[in-house]
């Protein structure tokens, strides 16, 4: 395959490739740490991982690290197939040195990904069917193979997820690990001249990423959770004005993936949502589907309106 023309892991006709470029997975990336947090393993891998860099490079590379994250997602989302298997190759390399590649963490970590990813897309407004949501899932088993698991014994459809969720609750907890995490996202270490703006913009991120986690998740973190419907409006109102930024000023934003893979492909393979609409008939076979299950949520919500 000409490298120049290669579409990567998904291409422009998957429903991860028109999803990822809306800018509400940046509040669906918080969710997914709030979430990954819960699982008292997992957590204590990371918390290893980060006071390792922490030594090496002082807590001010805390925004560095998730810059890496959503360096690596845009990768795999929108690089070509080569970037995207070595950033792979990369992050197995880092999970075997740290002693945190157990299958059983990796998917906890993955499912809590791709379920944050679709909840916060689904309520914010973003037209996803419920074959499309199956789609969605079934299609990130090839990010989690580049991970180190195993395609096949990954959920593959909203059900799927939604067996999950139910088969790790009981093992869910939010401990010390968990509160250090909370604690962070809250107030992540910035340099002094930047409090304000945390004050006033990053604390509305993570609230709101916060209180879309599900009702067992806010249980377990000891805060009242708020009327679900009350927080799919906020989701619905903060994604209508997002979205309101034109595509490409926001996609200058570090670290430019899709900018570059339409200029790899070319101006038709722009991300946008209308393209999934007309899709949509098409996959569904019927309704009620992935709506009708309840992972960590994201099978639940319909589009608003």
């Amino acid at each position: 395959m000409d490298p120049d023309r290669d579409p990567g892991l998904f291409g422009p006709g998957s429903v991860t490739w028109q999803m990822h470029g809306d800018p509400m997975m940046w509040i669906a990336g918080v969710r997914a740490l709030y979430l990954q947090a819960l699982h008292p393993r997992a957590v204590r891998g990371v918390l290893t991982n980060s006071a390792a860099f922490n030594r090496q490079r002082g807590r001010k590379d805390a925004w560095g690290r998730l810059m890496r994250t959503a360096d690596f997602v845009g990768t795999l989302t929108y690089g070509t197939t080569g970037a995207a298997e070595r950033a792979g190759a990369r992050v197995r390399k880092i999970h075997r040195m740290l002693g945190v590649d157990d299958p059983e963490l990796l998917l906890w970590v993955h499912c809590a990904e791709t379920d944050s990813y679709l909840s916060v897309a689904r309520r914010s407004g973003f037209p996803l069917s419920d074959a499309q949501a199956d789609r969605y899932i079934a299609e990130h088993r090839e990010s989690a193979r580049l991970v180190g698991l195993d395609p096949d014994r990954v959920p593959a459809t909203a059900a799927e997820l939604a067996g999950y969720f139910t088969a790790v609750r009981p093992g869910l907890a939010a401990g010390d690990d968990a509160r250090t995490v909370d604690d962070f996202l809250r107030r992540p270490p910035i340099h002094p001249l930047l409090v304000p703006a945390r004050e006033l913009l990053w604390r509305r991120v993570a609230a709101l990423a916060y209180n879309a986690l599900p009702p067992y998740a806010h249980e377990l973190y000891g805060r009242p959770a708020p009327p679900p419907e009350r927080v799919t409006r906020q989701l619905a109102a903060t994604g209508k004005v997002l979205r309101c930024i034109p595509a490409r000023l926001r996609w200058q934003l570090p670290p430019g993936h899709i900018l570059r893979a339409m200029e790899r492909l070319g101006p038709g393979s722009r991300p946008a949502p209308y393209k999934l609409r007309s899709q949509a008939a098409i996959l569904d076979g019927g309704p009620g589907r992935a709506q009708q299950t309840d992972g960590g949520d994201s099978t639940r919500w319909r589009t608003p309106g």
